[in-house]
């Protein structure tokens, strides 16, 4: 079946043309499709692409187009033919649901002419887009239209617009023009991805580091306080033999005393037989 969908020449999948004039044009493209990517990368039925033909009519491989982006819900990200392996040369839409990129965006370059600027417009209103987008990055110049009952309308109002389908906004206010996912997030570049990147990775190896500090600081507390208790059991076992050793003493003394006491009682008993024999102690 892939060779099937392979051999199929009715729409062909290039029309010869370059994905972009420029690399400033190119750079765009890339940012856009690649930040939409993530944007609806756990959305398995939002399929986007990036510079693929779109037929919009069967049967007719001359009515095409290929945006520069495109965003199609209810659509799948892989093969819609559920082909493993197999991946979409074009955007085929009778294939596909008949349902029409709802979303799509253009970068402008020096060698778009306003007439064929003219025709895109009109080819996206006839065959059902939702939302254009056309950016021109020379002149930080963004112009926007977006489907009405009866057709597509410009807006007006960039500074307080949020994309319906996207949930994306636009800052068109600073050169180049910078665009915000809904959670406020800035669309980035390859370049801002890895310098905050190396920044995400500084930080983790900061907080490791810090991490492994607190650790070694923990242990030395613990050590510092098991020799603090061994001190306090010292202590208190040099408090108790000191107090034994008091108990010791003071048993000494009042035995002394005793033994002072009953002597002092032996000189009383025998200076008094001593009176009683006619001999003065005293004397003596």
């Amino acid at each position: 079946m892939v060779s099937d969908i392979k051999a199929d020449l009715t729409y062909p999948e290039s029309d010869g043309k370059p994905m972009s004039d420029n690399t400033k044009q190119f750079e765009w493209i890339v940012l856009i499709k690649k930040n939409l990517d993530l944007l609806f990368q756990n959305y398995p039925n939002i399929f986007v692409a990036g510079d693929l033909l779109w037929y919009p009519v069967e049967g007719k491989a001359n009515i095409r187009v290929a945006p520069d982006a495109m965003v199609v819900f209810g659509r799948p990200k892989g093969d819609p033919f559920g082909v493993k392996g197999a991946a979409r040369g074009a955007y085929v839409q009778h294939r596909e649901g008949n349902i029409p990129p709802q979303v799509v965006f253009e970068i402008l370059s020096p060698s778009n002419t306003q007439k064929e600027m003219d025709q895109k417009l009109l080819f996206y209103d006839r065959y059902g887009v939702e939302e254009y987008y056309l950016y021109d990055p020379d002149t930080n110049r963004l112009r926007g239209w977006l489907r009405t009952d009866i057709s597509l309308e410009e807006i007006d109002d960039f500074p307080n617009y949020v994309s319906p389908r996207l949930g994306i906004w636009f800052d068109v206010t600073v050169n180049p023009m910078q665009i915000y996912r809904p959670n406020g997030e800035k669309f980035l570049s390859y370049d801002e991805l890895d310098r905050e990147l190396q920044q995400v990775r500084q930080q983790a190896e900061q907080a490791q580091q810090q991490a492994e500090q607190a650790q070694q600081q923990a242990e030395q507390a613990q050590q510092q306080a098991e020799q603090a208790q061994q001190q306090a059991e010292q202590a208190q076992q040099q408090a108790e033999q000191a107090q034994q050793q008091a108990e010791q003493a003071q048993q000494q003394a009042e035995q002394a005393q005793q033994q002072a006491e009953q002597a002092q009682q032996r000189a009383n008993q025998l200076a008094e037989r001593l009176r009683q024999m006619g001999v003065d102690p005293d004397q003596l």
